[in-house]
């Protein structure tokens, strides 16, 4: 394969991304963006493990597109390293705030948080590796990937703005990555393949992920707690309420096409999925910092840079990815 494309993308998201760095108050946009890519290849690890061992025939078609979701978790892992230099900006803990316990005064500590996040990534290396080999066990691997999704979620997530001590945060974060992935998956899948097949598990998605908010909400609202509001209201705004009614849009309309679907309706009901996840992940982030839910120019500078960049890479690692895949097992679909 020519290296010329891989390198001409490196260099412009190398370009981009310092520009962003230039102009300042880059690293919201590029963790919302790497929460993005994220969602990717985590997203994809439960629906492949679940459709491999429910349904295989029925979901054959979306295989191949979910798998190759699955292979930029290495893509995913090599652009963490920039991270080192968005934690100590974003996070609360790392600015010499004392902790609120005993307990977070020892997790919540630069160490141990870049320790865990290594654990954690090379564990769905690992398992991303396996299932895309549609190896087991299933339940073994969905239950660690569970237990490592919750754990991200409070480290990356919540612990941004700790107004919000949701215990759905975990959920509602791989629901949003798995709806995120099959939106994805949609999206390339030859029309000719018979995409609309994964419309019902997009459906099914996208409502229990607006469920989760929706619970989340009023809980929060019934509490009526001012800095739980806080968190909200720093969300607020007309993009934030632009993006829950495109949310519930997004839920409805997949709900809908279930009854009559088509190919080009399910790639449009894809791609307002996924614009919303991606969204939704710089509505959780960017406000942490700034009080609001804005994008501004260096964040989406980083993002168009963490995207040309996970592009080069994805491209320059596929051929070594090949040679080191191991093969499915019999009776799943490659």
């Amino acid at each position: 394969m020519s290296v010329g494309r891989p390198l001409v993308l490196l260099v412009a998201g190398l370009a981009a991304l310092g520009l962003a760095v230039r102009l300042g108050d880059w690293q919201a946009g590029y963790l919302a963006a790497w929460l993005v890519l994220l969602s990717l290849p985590l997203g994809a690890l439960p629906l492949v493990a679940a459709l491999d061992a429910v349904a295989p025939e029925r979901f054959a078609s979306l295989r191949p597109a979910l798998a190759a979701c699955l292979r930029l978790m290495p893509v995913a892992a090599l652009l963490a390293l920039p991270l080192g230099a968005v934690v100590p900006a974003l996070y609360p803990f790392a600015t010499g705030l004392p902790a609120a316990t005993p307990l977070a005064a020892i997790w919540l500590t630069l160490p141990f948080l870049v320790a865990r996040l290594a654990a954690a990534l090379a564990l769905w290396l690992w398992l991303c590796r396996r299932v895309a080999a549609g190896r087991g066990p299933v339940a073994l691997g969905l239950g660690l990937h569970a237990v490592l999704a919750t754990l991200l979620s409070f480290d990356l997530i919540t612990a941004l703005d700790p107004r919000l001590g949701s215990s759905l945060i975990g959920l509602l974060t791989m629901a949003a990555w798995s709806g995120a992935a099959i939106a994805a998956a949609l999206l390339v899948t030859p029309a000719s393949r018979r995409p609309e097949a994964g419309l019902v598990p997009l459906a099914v998605l996208t409502a229990a992920w607006a469920f989760l908010h929706f619970v989340q909400f009023l809980v929060v609202w019934s509490a009526n707690l001012p800095a739980e509001v806080a968190w909200y209201l720093a969300r607020g705004g007309l993009l934030g309420r632009g993006l829950s009614l495109a949310g519930g849009a997004a839920a409805l309309l997949a709900a809908a096409l279930t009854l009559r679907p088509g190919p080009w309706t399910t790639r449009a009901a894809a791609a307002l999925v996924l614009a919303v996840h991606a969204a939704e992940m710089a509505w959780l982030v960017t406000p942490a910092g700034r009080g609001v839910f804005v994008i501004t120019a260096p964040d989406a500078l980083a993002a168009l840079g963490l995207a040309a960049l996970a592009a080069g890479l994805a491209r320059l690692l596929a051929p070594l990815l090949a040679r080191r895949a191991p093969l499915p097992r019999a009776g799943v679909a490659a």
